[in-house]
């Protein structure tokens, strides 16, 4: 049962975050509009790569069509990995789709929450290689802040003046979302006013690539890389690996009606949890994401009968998606809506909770809900009401985003319409 209205509204003022801003860089587009047209076209992303030539996996979901140097601009461009640009670019999106100004806000209240996995591997790689055939002249000055994965954060901190918390958590493939579900703490607890959250990864190298191949995580279908991302599918093999970043401006809400501001969303809750099971694979039962779902249901004030829609994490590796199906159907036999942007545009580690965090926020505001690429038929085995090949009209008032991580992280957000 949900909670009485009045107490729901009670919870509601007790934890409401507002969404005020979106900002992002993917393989299907580079800002809110592209990117929302490519999702709901339901076409992958996934080429072969140049950088990929030779290797087993030599596809893979690039973002392509910006020049990063150009966007990001200035003179400090030669000091940025290429993760951290994309993360800059896509802050900068976000602060001016919420309408603030960085010259202008008090940057001491204003906090940075980014999450990265792996940070600057291919400077590090580069330098690997100098060092080994020129010796030590050979490597950069500039290696250890390319390859740190907090530099985005400090990074678009610098670029706002934001002089608050600066934070880099790393929670594998759900650090995007770990990173909002942070960044909305620190809004509740009062220590920000604002806070610029999401997350980043950009690790397209032959060694990142080769690595993930090697422990059975990719899709090997190398003749139609197009087809290789098929979340839920039946004979699903692997993930496509993919790059991008995604920034989202959370506030409190009632401070965004007091400066006459538009939340696109609510954030209504967060929750996290482990599985405590194994390196990579999740707990086959589902009971680990489970806790994760009922504490964001919990801090939303909603029974799973409020759920009208699901942003699954949707890997298309044959353990993820059979646990999450195992889980949805356990929990939401009323059999909620489904997407996983997994299917365009691949799979982009610790950006992939931030940017189907932005997807979901796109489907409350739009009332539409984008299909699983390369899923014609669910399996018998799963009893989901998973949105296939074409773009669902759906009014959703409340939305879930699961987002599950190498290690055991679970991350669940809870999202409302405004």
């Amino acid at each position: 049962m949900s909670l009485p209205a009045d107490q729901g509204a009670e919870v509601r003022t007790r934890t409401a975050v507002a969404v005020t801003g979106i900002g992002l860089v993917t393989p299907a587009g580079a800002d809110e509009h592209s990117f929302w047209e490519g999702l709901c076209s339901g076409h992958s992303t996934a080429r072969r790569c140049d950088e990929l030539a030779g290797l087993p996996v030599d596809f893979a979901c690039p973002v392509d069509g910006i020049d990063l140097d150009a966007a990001v601009g200035g003179r400090s461009v030669w000091r940025m990995a290429r993760f951290v640009k994309l993360a800059l670019v896509a802050a900068r999106q976000a602060v001016a789709d919420a309408g603030l100004d960085p010259a202008r806000w008090d940057g001491s209240r204003v906090g940075v929450v980014l999450g990265v996995g792996v940070g600057g591997v291919s400077a590090l790689v580069d330098n690997a290689a100098r060092l080994a055939a020129s010796g030590p002249e050979a490597v950069s000055p500039l290696l250890v802040p390319m390859m740190i994965p907090n530099a985005a954060a400090g990074e678009v901190a610098i670029a706002l003046k934001a002089g608050g918390p600066s934070l880099a958590p790393a929670t594998a493939c759900a650090s995007g979302a770990t990173a909002l579900a942070v960044a909305r703490d620190l809004l509740l607890s009062g220590g920000c006013d604002v806070v610029v959250a999401g997350g980043a990864e950009a690790v397209l190298t032959p060694l990142v690539v080769t690595a993930f191949a090697r422990m059975g995580a990719l899709s090997t279908r190398a003749g139609d890389p197009a087809a290789a991302s098929r979340p839920f599918a039946a004979d699903r093999d692997g993930f496509v690996i993919g790059e991008g970043a995604a920034m989202l401006v959370l506030e409190r809400e009632e401070g965004v009606r007091a400066r006459g501001g538009r939340p696109r969303a609510l954030l209504t809750g967060a929750g996290s949890s482990t599985d405590a099971h194994h390196p990579t694979a999740p707990a086959p039962d589902g009971h680990g994401a489970q806790r994760a779902v009922e504490a964001a249901l919990g801090q939303a004030g909603w029974a799973p009968g409020d759920v009208d829609h699901i942003n699954a994490h949707g890997t298309s590796t044959p353990l993820n998606d059979a646990m999450e199906t195992t889980l949805v159907s356990r929990l939401f036999p009323h059999r909620p809506s489904v997407t996983a942007p997994k299917g365009v545009i691949g799979h982009t580690l610790a950006a992939a909770g931030a940017i189907e965090a932005v997807a979901t926020v796109l489907t409350l505001e739009r009332s539409a809900v984008p299909p699983i690429a390369n899923l014609d038929a669910l399996p018998d085995a799963f009893p989901l009401d998973c949105v296939t090949k074409e773009t669902r009209h759906q009014r959703v008032e409340t939305a879930l985003s699961h987002s599950f991580g190498f290690g055991g992280h679970n991350v669940v957000l809870a999202f409302q319409r405004a």
